[in-house]
């Protein structure tokens, strides 16, 4: 009889009440605020975070462990007790400091400012070759070279923009034509040899 009412007793679900957790969040010095601090319960998976005066309000139940995590300082831990007088349970929380030392770090100078000069204008950027592929083929020797070899006309690129546009329409739904037995396209050809074009 007493092992099937113990059973009975464990097998029932115990009712937690809902608590409106609120509080402060301070510094070790405890006059000032630390904004921006997770108070979040990790079982239950919600939380939330204080605002710019270090207040939070989050609802919890009766024995949910709370963490406290801010950048630079410890994480605190905090079980919410049993809370029969109200819906309602207000904190002060205070934050250690969570101090963590670097090991040393020596800077030497350059002995002169030519050396420094000399040592920033060897640094090559990520992209450096990206840049020298740019440079080379926006050198002014290339672009004389390339200017050079443009028609004469302003207009010949246009025109032969249009013919090139009119012949792929042409052959869109065509086989292309064999200009060597146009005897239009031999005349312009014979024409042309005849203008030293």
């Amino acid at each position: 009889m007493t092992v099937s009412a113990l059973v009975a007793q464990s097998d029932t679900p115990v009712k937690r009440n809902i608590i409106q957790f609120t509080g402060v969040v301070f510094a070790p010095d405890s006059n000032s605020v630390i904004p921006g601090v997770h108070v979040y319960v990790p079982t239950a998976g919600r939380g939330t975070t204080t605002n710019p005066y270090g207040f939070f309000s989050l609802p919890v139940l009766e024995g949910d462990s709370l963490v406290f995590s801010a950048v630079g300082f410890k994480r605190q831990f905090y079980i919410v007790p049993e809370h029969k007088e109200s819906t309602s349970l207000k904190v002060l929380i205070t934050m250690q400091e969570d101090v963590t030392l670097l090991s040393e770090v020596e800077v030497f100078p350059y002995p002169t400012e030519a050396m420094f000069k000399e040592a920033i204008l060897s640094l090559e950027t990520p992209y450096q070759k990206q840049y020298n592929n740019l440079n080379a083929w926006l050198s002014s020797d290339y672009m004389s070279s390339a200017y050079a070899d443009l028609p004469a006309s302003p207009n010949a690129n246009h025109q032969y923009y249009m013919q090139m546009q009119m012949q792929a329409i042409q052959n869109k739904y065509q086989t292309p034509q064999n200009n060597l037995l146009n005897p239009w396209a031999w005349s312009k050809f014979i024409n042309s040899l005849k203008k030293g074009n």
